[in-house]
C-alpha cells in the first residue's frame, strides 16, 4: 500500500512533466489498474514495452524528487501544520502561552523553507 500512496504522490507532483503517451499509460498501470496485457492491446506495443516505459517514468519520476524535493517539502510542511493545528487546540483549553511560542517558531519554520 505505501508504494501506491507513493507513486500517487509522485505523479500528483510531477506528472505534468510527462508527456501525453507516458501519461496514459502511467494512469492507466497505477489508477486504472489495467494490467500490461491490457495496456499493450490499448496502445499496440508489447507487454514487455509497457513494462519498460512504467519503470522508466517510475525512474524519472523518481529523479525529479531527488532533484526537487517538492513531496519532502509537503510532507514536512504538512507534518507542521498538523503539529500547529494540535498546539491551538492545546492553547484554546490551557491557555498556555508556551503553545503561542511554539506555533510562532513552527511558523517561522515553514515560511523558511520557502
Amino acid at each position: 500500500m505505501e508504494r501506491i500512496v507513493e507513486q500517487t504522490l509522485l505523479y500528483d507532483f510531477y506528472g505534468e512533466l510527462l508527456n501525453e503517451h507516458q501519461r496514459s499509460i502511467y494512469e492507466d498501470a497505477f489508477f486504472n489498474d489495467l494490467s500490461l496485457s491490457e495496456i499493450a492491446d490499448e496502445y499496440g506495443i508489447s507487454r514487455q514495452g509497457v513494462h519498460d516505459l512504467i519503470k522508466r517514468v517510475t525512474k524519472t519520476l523518481e529523479g525529479y524528487e531527488s532533484k526537487l524535493h517538492l513531496i519532502d517539502k509537503f510532507l514536512d510542511t504538512k507534518e507542521k501544520v498538523s503539529e500547529i493545528d494540535k498546539l491551538v487546540d492545546s492553547y484554546i483549553e490551557s491557555k498556555d502561552m508556551n503553545d503561542i511560542h511554539k506555533i510562532k517558531e513552527l511558523s517561522n519554520e515553514i515560511l523558511e523553507d520557502f
